[in-house]
């Protein structure tokens, strides 16, 4: 999806779960299927857990709030990656009313009310798993297009674990967290240059190891296929910023794209884990935060997901 030089990207914020622990500690509590050394060889070393009480909406609620102005919100995007946080209200509830209501009790409509952000249409957005942010940009940068009195929509992810699950995915230490941002047509931090993705159904329930054996040959080519779309070549690519996986892997495909892994920025990882699909978001912030971003360097955001689905994202940098 090419778009027109007007979009832009920035305002991000992020949120995290109430508890922190160590890979050990999670090891030693039956979080984990793998053991703490092997986590920790692949770069992980700290997670975030959230409470019983909190709720995938509480960390949606406070990664707007990270937010310094919202200004006018024309729509909301909330993506989630599990289909149970697509939904805020007590499902236990049903057993006893046998009333579907419960199941309705949306989480974009309590941003809204919570917020005081006003009547902007809402959608959901769901089976996109770790790249529901990429791909809730490629939405909002779709409705600004086919709505020209529009000016900014507020892209949501958020995801927490059950209480009981592994906090372990195809070797990835998971954390609970949630991330925003807005897309827009004022300038901000970065223009939104393209948006991309492949998905094979067929590989929806894969394995662990067929996730990983499939992540490098498919990765590989959503980035070309990203950068053929923008008429750029990876050379043209300054930074990539990927989802806080396997610090092997990147080294691997910086290998096999032709990027110096000096530029693969990922820094967030031993402290944060894999946060389901907030990784870019919280890198991108760090990215910004260390001051080596110029004007007119271009980012690329890399992220795969069950499904299994892959999306890229190419941003660049305005100020």
């Amino acid at each position: 999806m090419n778009l027109p030089a007007e979009v832009y990207v920035g305002s991000f914020g992020y949120a995290l779960g109430d508890r922190r622990f160590h890979v050990e500690e999670s090891a030693a509590a039956g979080r984990l299927r793998s053991s703490s050394r092997d986590l920790r060889e692949a770069g992980f070393d700290l997670h975030h857990v959230c409470d019983p009480g909190t709720s995938a909406y509480d960390l949606a609620k406070a990664a707007v709030k990270e937010i310094a102005s919202l200004g006018r919100t024309d729509a909301i995007v909330y993506a989630t990656c599990l289909p149970l946080n697509a939904n805020a209200g007590d499902v236990s509830a049903l057993a006893e009313s046998r009333d579907v209501k419960c199941l309705m009790d949306f989480p974009a409509g309590r941003l809204q009310a919570d917020l005081d952000l006003g009547e902007p249409i809402v959608v959901g957005l769901g089976q996109q798993a770790c790249t529901s942010m990429l791909g809730s940009l490629r939405v909002a940068a779709a409705l600004l297009a086919t709505e020209p009195d529009w000016e900014r929509v507020l892209c949501v992810t958020a995801d927490r674990f059950p209480e009981g699950a592994l906090y372990e995915q195809a070797f990835n230490l998971i954390s609970d967290g949630a991330a925003a941002c807005v897309v827009g047509r004022e300038p901000a931090e970065f223009r939104l240059v393209t948006v991309h993705q492949i998905s094979n159904g067929r590989l929806g329930q894969a394995t662990d190891e067929v996730t990983v054996g499939t992540y490098f040959a498919y990765t590989h080519r959503l980035v070309q296929e990203t950068l053929d779309r923008a008429g750029l070549t990876i050379g043209d690519i300054d930074w990539v910023v990927p989802q806080n996986t396997h610090v092997t892997a990147w080294r691997i495909l910086a290998r096999l794209l032709g990027v110096d892994e000096a530029k693969v920025w990922f820094p967030s990882m031993p402290r944060v884990g894999h946060v389901i699909s907030a990784d870019n978001v919280v890198n991108v912030s760090d990215l910004l935060a260390s001051g080596q971003v110029r004007p007119g360097q271009r980012v690329a955001l890399v992220m795969a997901g069950f499904g299994l689905t892959w999306q890229c994202a190419i941003l660049e940098a305005t100020e």
